[in-house]
């Protein structure tokens, strides 16, 4: 008889609506086998109005750990027993571990984001960086990189979400960040000077594949532009960047390192980190033929 069958098997998982796109459970499974642990990961279609009852399951069902995704990274916060310091700066939590009933919160969209840019030695200390976007993603990215000491200017649609963010970045890191309203005339003028940009908004993801947060004309060589959307691998942004002889970043890496980081949390165990990426790509190339 498998331990599985004996009650033993961690059980983690994922809650968010929309769900059944999620990627999370083949790389977290694919990494289980790998490392022949007796853990499984499933989707969990979570409705806001049902967070609450969710929580209440995790502790009555002993879930080991759940990521978090959209809508729910800032609703479940009071939901929880503790956060980690990052995640409560950050005001956005994407995993939650449980031990012994007491649930703690933390956020790996940030550590998964810096790991990211330090793999390709993309260094954000002094840099200028340009952040399209003021949701769950955008926080945890704006923290990791004020934090490291980026220069940072947030553009969002509604002017009053960028400066909420702005405004919460300035008062937990004692510096300055710029919020204006994303128009062109706005882009046009951060992106001349700018070193990194960020698009943490989901313009430009499968089906609108076509769309753009950028027009091409204002992205330059020497730029480095990074898109945490990975469906596609290669968004309509990264490909006109990289026609001008900028310097591209997909939004796989990010995803699978914030998922590892998860997976080491709940497991104690290393991450099969390029496992886990050859997963992702192998999944997403399936899906778009």
């Amino acid at each position: 008889m498998s331990a599985g069958m004996l009650g033993k098997t961690g059980l983690c998982g994922v809650i968010g609506d929309p769900i059944e796109h999620t990627m999370s459970p083949a790389i977290h499974n694919a990494a289980f086998t790998r490392m022949g642990l007796d853990y499984v990961y499933v989707p969990f279609l979570v409705k806001k109005e049902g967070l609450g009852k969710a929580i209440d399951g995790m502790r009555a069902l002993n879930i080991r750990g759940l990521n978090v995704t959209i809508p729910h990274k800032v609703a479940v916060i009071p939901l929880l027993d503790e956060l980690d310091p990052l995640a409560e700066k950050i005001g956005a939590v994407n995993t939650i571990t449980n031990d012994g009933g007491v649930l703690k919160g933390t956020n790996t969209d940030a550590g998964g984001f810096l790991q990211t840019l330090l793999e390709r030695g993309i260094e954000p200390e002094g840099k200028k960086v340009v952040i399209l976007g003021a949701g769950g993603a955008a926080r945890a990215v704006s923290f990791i990189l004020a934090e490291r000491g980026a220069h940072l200017v947030i553009l969002n649609r509604r002017l009053e979400r960028a400066k909420e963010l702005a405004g919460r970045l300035s008062a937990t890191l004692n510096k300055g960040v710029k919020a204006l309203e994303l128009v062109a005339d706005n882009l046009a003028q951060v992106l001349g000077e700018a070193d990194i940009l960020v698009n943490t908004t989901s313009v430009g993801m499968n089906p609108n594949i076509n769309e753009t947060p950028v027009p091409s004309s204002l992205l330059k060589p020497g730029l480095v532009v990074v898109d945490i959307v990975y469906k596609p691998i290669r968004t309509r942004l990264l490909r006109e960047a990289e026609a001008v002889g900028a310097k591209t970043v997909d939004g796989v890496d990010m995803f699978v390192w914030q998922g590892a980081l998860a997976f080491e949390i709940w497991t104690g165990a290393r991450a099969p980190v390029e496992l886990m990426r050859a997963e992702v790509v192998r999944q997403l190339k399936s899906h778009e033929k």
